[in-house]
């Protein structure tokens, strides 16, 4: 998730597209709350471990 948002982040900038920039920036963001999630050990969507 982390990836394709980075992804998106840098088609949107190099286009131009704001609805690109913004799904990438969410993207990230929430991939990074559940990397967090599933480093300190929480069960994130019923596993033990998020990839």
């Amino acid at each position: 998730m982390i990836v394709l948002g980075i992804i998106l982040l840098i088609i949107g900038f190099v286009t131009g597209l704001t609805i690109l920039w913004s799904i990438g920036v969410i993207l990230v963001f929430i991939g990074l709350i559940l990397w967090v999630l599933g480093a300190v050990g929480h069960a994130v969507g019923g596993r033990s471990h998020y990839w």
